[in-house]
């Protein structure tokens, strides 16, 4: 007769996909605008901060790039302390730094107190809250997670859509500090969403060897490919506010663009992560298609001039990012299953960290030179297309791996087992 143990090991329950799911999507959801949502709205800052300082374009972007290298570099961070304490106090410990970060930044008095306040401190917050939150949600869902991804990650694009007017008419009312100090306050909304994460217990891993090496290398390979890509996803948001301004759109038509690009950009994730999860095509083809589309789409925009056409430009860009960014965390998952996913996460980030920090620097090098905001463009879609070459190398290397490995008995890899219950009574006698 098999112990316990034995039983609870080699249980296949499946993902709840439903019923408490739904309120742990909300909360990433949530989490999404509060974190990536801030991120991408803060080219409206961008202007102000480099008007008040007087200084380049290179050096302001160094603001959004310590933040967004942070969020990547401690994502690793972020899955260990999961791990030993839960998703629930990490997600709120980093809520708290987040706000407090912004609302410090927004009494700094040199740009090095920003890059401290909203670029590190906040990017670890950003990192404590992001990296558990989306673990979750693969670990709540399974047959619906692409769907779910998209749902959660729809999030940054409501957020960016409503933040980037608001904070214009926040700086128009009341500086750009005094917006700053109203953001920190609504980032204290990240402690809720922590406070609704419920832990679940994953079941044990038996992968053969031969196919966990094989995994390794196609997340080596998916790596290198968000390493590049990252060098072309953050720049735009950045640099799209101070283009326009450059060729004489009005202010307000300028912060329009990135809400219409939200808005398009949540159409993508909602269309294309409910075609993921159909399965009609295969999401790392669909992932391949999008980022070349979206790399293509960025050399061209230099060639925007007026507002129409780069509201034109806003709408493509916005609903083939939309797109990229529905399926690119189930790749992930379907590489390395969702057992592991915690853990790749936290590496995943960690590596494209690289690109998210040297993204805007590199791109606002060019502008310098340049004397022009659409050589930060040329720059990111050139990125994007390179990361494209590793998804293609990624797929060929998943090909032959399904070729040549033959089904195992064993298939508990990803299997969920929802004993919330048994977990509490563990932590009790321990």
């Amino acid at each position: 007769m098999d112990s316990p143990m034995k039983k609870r090991v080699g249980s296949t329950g499946t993902a709840p996909d439903g019923g408490y799911a739904w309120f742990v999507l909300l909360s990433c959801f949530i989490v999404f605008g509060l974190t990536f949502g801030v991120i991408k709205s803060f080219g409206v800052f961008f202007v102000e901060i480099h008007d008040h300082y007087d200084t380049t374009a290179t050096t302001v972007s160094w603001v959004t790039s310590i933040a967004v290298a942070t969020v990547h570099v401690a994502a690793p961070l972020a899955s260990v302390l999961s791990a030993r304490f839960g998703h629930r106090p990490v997600v709120m410990a980093g809520g708290l730094i987040c706000s407090l970060a912004m609302i410090t930044g927004s009494f700094s008095r040199n740009l090095f107190e920003l890059y401290l306040t909203v670029g590190f401190f906040n990017g670890l917050g950003y990192a404590l809250t992001w990296t558990p939150t989306v673990t979750m949600v693969g670990l709540y869902f399974d047959r619906k997670r692409p769907v779910a991804n998209a749902l959660s990650s729809a999030g940054e694009c409501i957020f960016t859509f409503v933040f980037t007017p608001l904070s214009q008419w926040l700086i128009d009312s009341y500086s750009w500090r005094g917006a700053m100090l109203i953001l920190g306050g609504l980032q204290l909304n990240l402690c809720v969403c922590g406070a609704m994460l419920r832990r679940l217990k994953t079941s044990q891993d038996c992968s053969r060897p031969n196919e966990v090496e094989a995994v390794e290398r196609e997340r080596m390979l998916q790596n290198n490919s968000q390493i590049f890509a990252a060098l072309g996803f953050f720049a735009p948001s950045l640099f799209l506010v101070p283009y326009a301004r450059s060729r004489g759109v009005q202010d307000y038509q300028s912060t329009a663009l990135m809400s219409i690009s939200a808005a398009l950009d949540l159409a993508g994730r909602v269309t294309f992560g409910w075609v993921a999860n159909m399965r009609i095509i295969k999401t790392v083809h669909q992932l391949i298609v999008t980022v070349i589309l979206l790399g293509v789409i960025l050399v061209l925009c230099p060639l925007a001039s007026s507002f129409s056409e780069l509201a034109l430009f806003s709408s493509a860009f916005g609903l083939v990012f939309g797109a990229t960014v529905a399926v690119h965390i189930t790749v992930l998952a379907e590489v390395v299953g969702v057992q592991r996913l915690g853990s790749a996460l936290g590496f995943f980030m960690l590596l494209r960290s690289s690109g998210g920090l040297l993204g805007p620097p590199i791109a606002g090098f060019f502008i310098d030179q340049m004397g022009d905001y659409g050589a930060g463009f040329l720059m990111a879609g050139a990125a994007l297309l390179i990361s494209v070459l590793f998804l293609i190398l990624l797929e060929l290397l998943n090909h032959t791996r399904r070729k040549a490995v033959s089904n195992t008995p064993c298939e508990l890899n990803g299997r969920i087992t929802q004993s919330h219950e048994a977990e509490e009574a563990q932590d009790a006698r321990t």
